[in-house]
């Protein structure tokens, strides 16, 4: 690691944090605050890949993980009004899903790095954020995976419904990934112009130096 990965760290790690407390609080009846700022985390993992190579991406992604896994530790030890805020199958869906998305994210765009600017980013976290969506609530709210955690009462989320209030019947969990994905392929639409703005930003800054 060097003095240059720093920021790229540091955003990672604030993105995290910022994520695991937004969880908590509702946006509408599909989301949370957090569904809004976890996707950042793929555009970081896409510039420090960008502007400093995959060995870096994988840096931040670690450094990301570590924060979570301490979000995760803490969110067990605080009682709310149903248990403790952060079981040991959203803990586990959490981490493997961070993990396995980031580095898939960090791979894709290694791969496609020298096509055309927006193609890498863009593919590499339209993959990612989809593994991360899947893996995340199938592994938290599945009822084919309740032995993960046997006294921990997910039937909430298997609770069939309209697919977001409209569409065929559907356990309540796939609403929420479906929501959650929907706002992932938004962001990393926009993503893609800060992702080009600090790009250029970066290479004015070297060839002056």
């Amino acid at each position: 690691m060097t003095r240059a990965h720093i920021p790229g760290i540091i955003a990672m790690a604030l993105i995290v944090l910022a994520s695991n407390i937004l969880v908590q609080f509702l946006f509408g009846n599909w989301l949370t605050w957090g569904a809004f700022t976890y996707p950042l985390a793929f555009l970081v993992t896409d510039l420090m890949n960008r502007l400093y190579g995959p060995s870096a991406a994988r840096q931040v992604v670690f450094a990301g993980f570590i924060v979570g896994v301490f979000c995760s530790l803490v969110g067990t030890q605080i009682q709310g009004e149903f248990g403790p805020l952060v079981t040991f199958r959203i803990a586990l869906a959490s981490g493997l899903a961070f993990l396995t998305a980031q580095l898939m994210d960090v791979a894709i765009f290694d791969k496609m790095r020298s096509g055309v600017w927006w193609r890498a980013p863009l593919a590499s976290t339209l993959i990612g954020a989809s593994i991360d969506t899947a893996l995340f609530f199938s592994i938290a709210f599945s009822g084919a995976l309740t032995f993960i955690e046997p006294e921990n009462d997910v039937s909430w989320a298997g609770e069939m419904l309209p697919l977001l209030g409209a569409g065929p019947i559907v356990p309540l969990w796939v609403s929420l990934a479906v929501a959650d994905w929907m706002v992932k392929i938004a962001l990393a639409l926009i993503a893609l112009i800060p992702f080009r703005l600090i790009v250029l930003r970066f290479r004015e800054n070297s060839a002056l130096t």
